[in-house]
């Protein structure tokens, strides 16, 4: 028996258990909670990446663009809702532990709006509704990579989150997929260019993580996720951010060794990657704060890629 305001004598939500919660609520709002178990910010992030990995493929002999529009809007489709799919059965796996951090607590399944089994449901039909999409309008090597992003990204990553920091490496695999992806759709194989465009988001969110969990490192170490700096120390989590930033220069700029671009982008990438990496360094300056630190390396990362992105479009175009 469902309870209601007038029964229990509550003036307000706050009394009311989840499933009570569920029933008052607006279809409208219940979509809505849906849908933010997709992340739809780092959907958009990854179907940016994947049409950039679409248009940097190799044109037809008459320079023609080698996919069909109707086949390149289904791949996209296909990918986000690959994404959607991971990020969903993401979010039902951690429903308890997202309770426990300030960042995570007012998501849907953490407050109950939704149920579990419901969200399950939703993940799990985004999956295979993405590898049918995938299937149909691309090739073998696109939708294979698809499903492992989302396999991986939820049966290994997710776990591992909770037993080793070096869930940081695991989860950046299926984060760097979409360029990939959206290479092999045009191309219907994997190559070195392809492999560059994983290679450059990859390691990318290294430090990119690495400046999320300084931030965040009470929240993670009260929902028992393993970090660097939480399991490791500050220390550690900065050589390690700067290593991962030594390396990401000349990963970017193998995009021009391999022929994808020119040196006008090369250019960009150069002077990009020397910037983030002072900043990664500027960890080691006596005095700074860890969280300062933090907080300006995050804030770098987030400006460092679509700086790299529209230096490689201008080249591209140009």
């Amino acid at each position: 028996m469902s309870l209601s305001l007038e029964s229990t004598g509550s003036n307000s939500l706050e009394d009311l258990g989840p499933r009570d919660l569920r029933r008052k609520r607006s279809p409208i709002s219940v979509v809505r909670d849906y849908v933010e178990l997709t992340k739809p910010a780092i959907n958009r992030m990854c179907l940016l990446m994947t049409a950039g990995g679409m248009f940097l493929a190799p044109r037809a002999a008459d320079g023609a663009f080698p996919l069909p529009v109707g086949s390149a809007l289904l791949a996209l489709l296909g990918t986000a809702l690959a994404v959607a799919s991971a990020n969903a059965l993401n979010m039902w796996l951690e429903r308890d532990t997202d309770r426990l951090m300030r960042r995570t607590k007012e998501r849907p399944l953490a407050e109950g709006r939704i149920s579990a089994s419901g969200a399950f449901y939703f993940g799990l039909a985004l999956g295979l509704v993405s590898v049918l999409v995938l299937a149909i309008s691309t090739n073998l090597a696109t939708t294979l990579t698809g499903l492992f992003a989302i396999v991986s990204y939820v049966a290994i990553y997710t776990p591992l989150k909770y037993v080793h920091p070096l869930a940081l490496v695991v989860g950046a695999i299926p984060g760097a997929v979409p360029p990939l992806m959206g290479w092999t759709a045009v191309t219907g194989h994997f190559d070195l260019p392809g492999l560059v465009l994983f290679a450059v988001l990859f390691v990318w969110q290294m430090p990119h993580f690495i400046a999320i969990s300084v931030v965040r490192r009470r929240d993670y170490d009260a929902a028992g996720i393993r970090t660097v700096p939480g399991l490791r120390g500050m220390v550690v989590a900065r050589w390690q951010a700067l290593a991962w930033a030594l390396l990401l220069t000349p990963t970017s700029l193998a995009l021009v060794w391999t022929g994808v671009s020119g040196w006008l982008y090369g250019t960009f990438a150069l002077v990009a990657g020397l910037a983030f990496l002072a900043m990664t360094a500027s960890g080691f300056k006596r005095g700074i704060a860890d969280n300062r630190w933090g907080q300006r390396l995050f804030v770098a990362s987030i400006i460092y890629l679509p700086v790299l992105i529209t230096g490689l479009a201008i080249d591209v175009l140009l």
